[in-house]
């Protein structure tokens, strides 16, 4: 199962090197998403995370950084509906219905949400019962990662539905200590090893 963490929106001091310690410690990606964020602050964030790692980057914003950084991805939604020409990298984009699901193509993969109550957004409310997730199996195994309140333990249960990743938020981000990140990324990697 993919694991992808996405940042939390606002940039913070010493951000880069918990982004390089989630990438480490074994995610597959990490969406940078900062909507308030200029073009010069998220410039300054990607030259402080190392080259090595810009290709398993998603950028939410500001795609045209992308080529001159070297960043793996680019993730497509209201405010950048439209991939830079050509751009080569992955492309994602979410959506919020299985419906919409259904009508994605063209894309590496698509976030599903709120998969459950969001753990970063109060309110925010799981949207799938397990029944309509069941019957869309055939649609979500194809290219599909759950967003939403995702925890460790739902892992299996998200791999039974057929998804092909989950995306943490705010279970990674709860606290921005080094040693809680590390210990949170290496409880989700236990749960992705458990899976085969």
């Amino acid at each position: 199962m993919k694991i992808i963490v996405i940042t939390p929106e606002e940039i913070y001091d010493g951000e880069e090197k918990l982004i390089a310690t989630v990438l480490s410690t074994g995610a597959d990606r990490v969406h940078l998403r900062k909507p308030h964020a200029t073009a010069e602050q998220t410039s300054a964030l990607i030259e402080r995370i190392p080259p090595s790692l810009r290709a398993r980057i998603s950028l939410h914003d500001h795609h045209a950084l992308a080529e001159r950084y070297g960043i793996g991805g680019i993730h497509l939604n209201g405010r950048n509906p439209v991939p830079p020409e050509g751009f080569s990298g992955k492309i994602s984009r979410s959506c919020h219905s299985i419906g919409e699901l259904r009508d994605c193509d063209g894309y590496d993969y698509m976030f599903l949400s709120p998969i459950f109550d969001s753990i970063s957004k109060k309110g925010y409310a799981s949207a799938f019962s397990a029944e309509e997730l069941g019957k869309a199996r055939d649609v979500i195994a194809e290219r599909t990662v759950a967003l939403g309140g995702i925890r460790p333990e739902h892992l299996p249960y998200l791999a039974d539905a057929g998804f092909v990743g989950a995306a943490f938020l705010g279970y990674v981000w709860q606290t921005r200590e080094q040693k809680d990140v590390v210990s949170r990324m290496e409880e989700i990697m236990r749960y992705c090893g458990n899976l085969s």
